[in-house]
């Protein structure tokens, strides 16, 4: 959004700004005052100024000697100046006008529709240079952001990659059964690796190009729940994930997102937390028009790592350090949960360990979801 656009008003009589103050004042607007041109040079230095209207006759610095000052400063040379003045016509004088920086020199009185309509072009100037910088910032950011996936995808895929070559070496070497079990095992689970970093990636991409598609339906959470933890169960193991339930947990919410942003809590859980405790999953409707669910696990994160968990590629500083991912899951399950008009919090303790909680309403129709598709700039056809 363009900031509000200033132009600075200077003469040493109070009646002359009021009225100059009256003629051009108008919604996105500002006028700033000034009333010697020592103010004058305060408000330069401390705003961001669109243009000056200054008179040339003020006791102590005229008019010319100001706008050599603003010329002679790297922050304010490139302010336009309009002079005006009450005087006489004078060739000589309006050259020195101009000669000192001005880009136009105004005699009163003045007709204001003229003048309104040359402080017109400079508030659009103005307007167009900070859309420009908006533009400018925008793509630089998209740019820095693009040189990170790159960086960080090509750094993270070289482990289970190396781990694919190596397996593959193996096999071609071996006959052991157990041998080409493992290795094969091995492959295997770098591959699903390989996969999921490719698809946060490309969920990241379809937030930024508004693809992103949900489909909200009316759901049960508790088998999802269910099917979830099972993937992360073995079977002849003691449990790694107790789940408890309670209250009505049907709601319209899409699916497969949902499990997305579940399988993350829950796999991020078992892979930090204390393996010698169980990770618990508790699923509470009892309310009536929102569902929360907790997955909490042993073990504390780092008061300085929680600033940091729901952004995008967090840094080696903060991230764990046997961390096998592009630091995207917990950003793109906050995101889904938020799409879904909830909210994905986090608090930990030595005492409590680590709990993540999604508080969502039951019942977030379609066009509240693609409202908050759009709110977020990821409006998409799905909804």
């Amino acid at each position: 959004m363009s900031q509000t656009i200033k132009i600075l008003l200077v003469d040493d009589v109070p009646q002359n700004i009021v009225a100059l103050d009256a003629l051009l004042s108008r919604p996105g607007v500002e006028a700033l005052h000034a009333y010697s041109g020592a103010e004058a040079l305060e408000q330069l230095l401390q705003n961001d100024i669109a243009l000056a209207l200054v008179d040339v006759q003020m006791p102590e610095m005229d008019g010319f000697e100001l706008a050599e000052l603003m010329r002679g400063s790297p922050r304010t040379r490139h302010v336009p100046i309009i002079f005006l003045t009450a005087t006489d016509r004078d060739a000589m004088r309006t050259f020195r006008g101009y000669e000192a920086g001005a880009v136009d020199f105004l005699y009163k009185p003045f007709d204001p529709h003229i003048l309104r309509s040359k402080v017109e072009v400079f508030v659009q100037l103005q307007s167009q240079k900070q859309q420009l910088a908006e533009q400018l910032e925008a793509v630089s950011q998209m740019v820095r952001t693009n040189e990170m996936f790159i960086a960080v995808l090509g750094h993270d895929l070289r482990n289970p990659l190396s781990s694919i070559m190596a397996s593959a070496e193996v096999l071609r070497r071996v006959s052991d059964p157990q041998r080409v079990l493992a290795s094969a095992e091995r492959i295997r689970g770098s591959g699903m690796r390989m996969a999921k970093m490719i698809d946060q990636l490309l969920d990241v991409a379809r937030m930024r190009s508004s693809q992103l598609v949900l489909t909200p339906t009316d759901v049960d959470l508790l088998p999802i729940c269910e099917a979830i933890i099972g993937e992360f169960e073995s079977p002849g193991q003691e449990k790694t994930v107790v789940l408890e339930c309670m209250g009505d947990t049907v709601g319209c919410w899409d699916a497969d997102r949902l499990a997305q942003v579940l399988s993350n809590l829950i796999g991020n859980a078992l892979h930090h937390g204390d393996k010698s405790v169980p990770v618990t999953v508790r699923v509470d409707g009892t309310r009536r028009h929102e569902l929360r669910i907790t997955v909490t696990n042993a073990g504390e994160i780092p008061e300085t790592a929680r600033a940091h968990l729901f952004k995008p590629f967090r840094s080696g500083a903060t991230a764990p350090q046997n961390a096998q991912g592009l630091g995207l899951g917990l950003f793109i399950a906050h995101e889904l949960v938020a799409l879904h008009l909830g909210r994905l919090e986090v608090r930990s303790d030595a005492t409590n360990g680590t709990v993540f909680e999604i508080i969502l309403p039951k019942r977030a129709g379609p066009a509240q979801i693609r409202a908050a598709l759009s709110d977020r700039g990821m409006f998409g056809r799905g909804v």
